[in-house]
């Protein structure tokens, strides 16, 4: 199955940092952002990936595109701006991360024309998250080719952007620290009934929940032994989520998946396998 990745993509910097074994490692940085690390984990289950961004003309564009040639996803349409491809500067809160600063630099003005929307809803999966500046384009991709479209909503849980995309996503994530209660359960059965067929809020490591309009589904997090880094956790939760319902997989069956994969991304450093 091809599966095309519309939206952000960075590079996340460490300056410095302690690991759970009191070592300094200084200048650490990776390529990642949500739609990155969902697609290059969406691999694991033998999907083609597509990536429709945009980097900067500097040398953490280069950097990109290099990982992602390296990791054979399609780049025919990543796009070269005049200006600085996106940066987080990050920190570990002993294994937590904290996101610093935030320079968006071309992501900014990026833009998806004719050719993209077109080449994007020629997959059978069109994945997007919130910092991608692509809520505008996901109308257009459904209605040239109507793909499967997953979105990740993050935990910014009144976003405007989810009234922008809420008609056109089949399957929808998002971030609630709290745990499951009336209020979230309430605020899936919404989304559902406004048109998702699914909707999925994850609770980092108090489990996830889903409601598919009949109803809820919890699963508990996968045990592990050592968390390292826990980015990338939700963006590979969401992957093996994906992977597995598009097979047709049980709803509770894709949400395990989806936990044991997270799982191994929390024991590693970068936010992939």
């Amino acid at each position: 199955m091809r599966a095309a990745m519309i939206g952000d993509n960075c590079i996340d910097f460490y300056r410095e940092y302690i690991d759970s074994d009191n070592k300094i490692h200084r200048n650490i940085q990776y390529v990642t952002g949500n739609v990155v690390d969902t697609g290059v984990n969406l691999q694991l289950f033998g999907y083609s990936i597509s990536l429709l961004s945009t980097v900067g003309n500097d040398s953490n564009g280069k950097l990109v595109k290099e990982f992602l040639t390296s990791r054979n996803i399609d780049i025919s349409h990543l796009k070269t701006a005049n200006g600085l491809t996106a940066i987080t500067y990050m920190t570990l809160n002993k294994n937590d991360r904290v996101h610093g600063d935030y320079i968006e630099g071309v992501l900014k003005h990026i833009e998806f024309d004719e050719t993209d929307i077109a080449f994007a809803a020629s997959h059978e999966l069109v994945h997007s998250a919130l910092w991608g500046n692509a809520e505008e384009a996901i109308s257009q991709i459904k209605n040239y080719g109507n793909p499967i479209i997953s979105f990740d909503y993050a935990d910014k849980l009144n976003s405007p952007v989810i009234n922008i995309t809420i008609d056109y996503v089949d399957y929808g994530f998002f971030s609630y620290h709290k745990g499951r209660d009336e209020f979230i359960e309430s605020y899936l059965v919404d989304k559902v009934n406004r048109g998702m067929k699914v909707a999925v809020a994850t609770f980092g490591s108090k489990g996830s929940l889903a409601y598919d309009g009949y109803s809820f589904t919890y699963c508990p997090i996968t045990p592990i032994k050592k968390v390292v880094n826990t980015v990338g956790a939700g963006d590979s939760y969401i992957s093996g989520f994906l992977a597995s319902i598009l097979e047709h997989k049980s709803i509770r069956e894709s949400m395990e998946i989806g936990s044991k994969i997270a799982a191994e991304i929390v024991q590693v450093f970068n936010p992939w396998i």
